[in-house]
């Protein structure tokens, strides 16, 4: 009976198709869920009721887990859809385990409407097909921003501060650009200094006169053979030579500058110089002054038309005159010892000197170039042959155009003078071979040390760590003081060999040297 009362009892209270299809018509279209769609029927009975617990309870799991689209569910009073679009039957239960209202009831957000008349829809849409609006998509969007106006000043200022940025970038660039031009052309001039590079911005200026005298064709063909370019221009002295040195430019396109060198060689006729030492003799034994040029007075004539050179003169033929005045001599010896022509080689030999006036002594031409020397810094050359002049045209061109080179080389820094082997230094290897070298070395820089002091000391202690450990050895600084002043120092070998000490004082000197922290400690008094 029960099973009969519950069907009739839910064929009373099913609701009409009618009526369902007219509330689907009402219903808003909704986007197709992954879950299914469950329509419950209430019919009154128990098993209903239990059927309907468990749909509403999985509504309610799917509805939490669609909170976030902000829609709730909507109740209408006959039975109706939820947010989700399920049908529900009048009498039941919400999602939430709430009845539904009978008499027109919703549960929903505060964009949502129930009425009796139909579904819940959101506010402000007239259309049912419309899709339901979530709770966040009503939040009102802020507006766009407005572009900000600017006024004619403020455009003039971006613009004028554009503009200086500018001008600073190409500033910026130029300076950089000048600054690389600089060490291009720094190292275009050290290149062209270095030997075997420099010879090829030196050309040598020839007299005209020089190519006519001896000697000046062979100067010619040698700087030739030494690839050296060579021009004849005329000279403000006759028979020189100068030369000019090609400036490096780091500029495109621009002319080759030339400039001239401080040195100027002149090319002395053996007639000319023998002329200019007897008018020095017969100066210095007249005590007068002649009216012949001297040596001197040569010098001081060309230094004058080339002021700020630097002369050199050569002379070919000097010994060669010599020789044949020893050979002279003799022949006049030889022919003395003939009886009866004594008196005849008298006359004709001084008769021949009074007309030459070139009879001079290689001790007369000594003092003139003595004198020479010390009054003007000049120094003259000789050369046998004309051969030996063209070789020392070729290297005096070569010196002079090494001179950037050598000077640069020989600017260390010191206004003292520095040897040879003291500027090369000590080489030392990863070995440490050269360190005994070293520490010599350093010995010897102190006043009064000789090398074989120097040997000594570091016979006894090889390295200042071994020095330092002595030191620390000693007991009190007398001791400390005195510790060096009893070493040998052996000097020479053999019969000529002696020996001495170090001595107090050089021994005080080191001790203070390696233990003192003070800068200004002055280590001897006496220099």
């Amino acid at each position: 009976m029960a099973e009969s009362r519950s069907e009739s009892g839910s064929e009373e209270e099913l609701p009409s198709l009618s009526s369902l299809l007219e509330l689907h018509k009402l219903s808003p279209p909704r986007p197709l869920s992954p879950d299914p769609e469950v329509v419950v029927v209430s019919s009154g009975g128990e098993e209903a009721e239990e059927v309907v617990l468990e749909e509403v309870a999985a509504l309610r799991g799917r509805g939490a887990a669609r909170g976030g689209a902000g829609s709730e569910p909507c109740w209408q009073p006959d039975g109706g859809l939820c947010a989700s679009g399920d049908l529900v039957a009048p009498g039941s239960e919400g999602p939430w385990g709430d009845p539904v209202p009978s008499g027109g009831g919703c549960w929903g957000g505060e964009n949502s409407v129930c009425g009796a008349e139909g579904p819940a829809l959101p506010v402000g849409q007239d259309k049912p097909s419309s899709p339901l609006v979530s709770r966040a998509s009503t939040e009102a969007s802020p507006p766009p921003k407005k572009k900000r106006q600017y006024s004619q000043r403020e455009r003039e200022a971006v613009c004028q501060a554009a503009w200086e940025r500018r001008k600073e970038r190409e500033a910026k660039r130029r300076l950089q650009e000048e600054e690389k031009e600089r060490k291009r052309a720094l190292a275009k001039t050290l290149k062209a200094q270095r030997p075997g590079e420099c010879q090829k911005y030196i050309t040598v200026v020839l007299d005209p006169v020089l190519l006519q005298v001896e000697g000046g064709e062979q100067i010619l063909r040698a700087l030739e053979a030494a690839n050296y370019s060579c021009v004849v221009e005329n000279q403000a002295v006759p028979c020189s030579i100068t030369w000019r040195r090609k400036t490096v430019s780091s500029q495109m396109g621009g002319g080759d500058e030339w400039t001239e060198e401080p040195n100027v060689l002149v090319l002395l006729g053996l007639g000319e110089f023998l002329s200019m030492a007897q008018s020095y003799k017969q100066k210095v034994d007249s005590c007068t002054e002649g009216q012949k040029m001297t040596l001197q007075s040569y010098v001081a004539h060309v230094m004058e038309k080339l002021p700020g050179k630097i002369l050199a003169l050569a002379v070919v033929g000097v010994e060669n005159y010599f020789r044949s005045l020893g050979v002279q001599s003799k022949q006049r010896l030889q022919q003395a010892a003939v009886p009866g022509n004594q008196e005849e080689q008298r006359k004709g030999r001084k008769r021949k000197i009074n007309d030459s006036g070139l009879e001079l002594t290689r001790m007369d031409m000594e003092e003139a170039l003595v004198d020479l020397q010390l009054c003007t810094q000049v120094q003259v050359s000789f050369f046998d042959s004309c051969e030996e002049l063209g070789e020392y045209a070729t290297m005096f061109t070569k010196a002079v155009a090494e001179a950037p080179f050598k000077r640069e080389r020989e600017d260390t820094g010191f206004s003292f003078y520095l040897e040879k082997r003291w500027c090369g230094g000590v080489k030392v290897d990863h070995s440490g071979k050269g360190l005994l070298k070293v520490w010599n070395r350093q010995i010897q820089q102190f006043n009064r040390v000789s090398p074989a002091m120097a040997e000594a000391i570091v016979s006894a202690y090889p390295s200042p760590q071994l020095l330092i450990q002595a030191y620390g050895k000693c007991s009190s600084d007398q001791e400390r003081e005195n510790m060096l002043a009893n070493i040998p120092v052996h000097r020479g070998e053999g019969v000529t060999a002696t020996s001495r000490r170090i001595g107090p004082e050089l021994s005080r000197r080191i001790y203070l040297q390696m233990t003192s922290h003070n800068p200004d400690l002055c280590l001897d008094f006496t220099g």
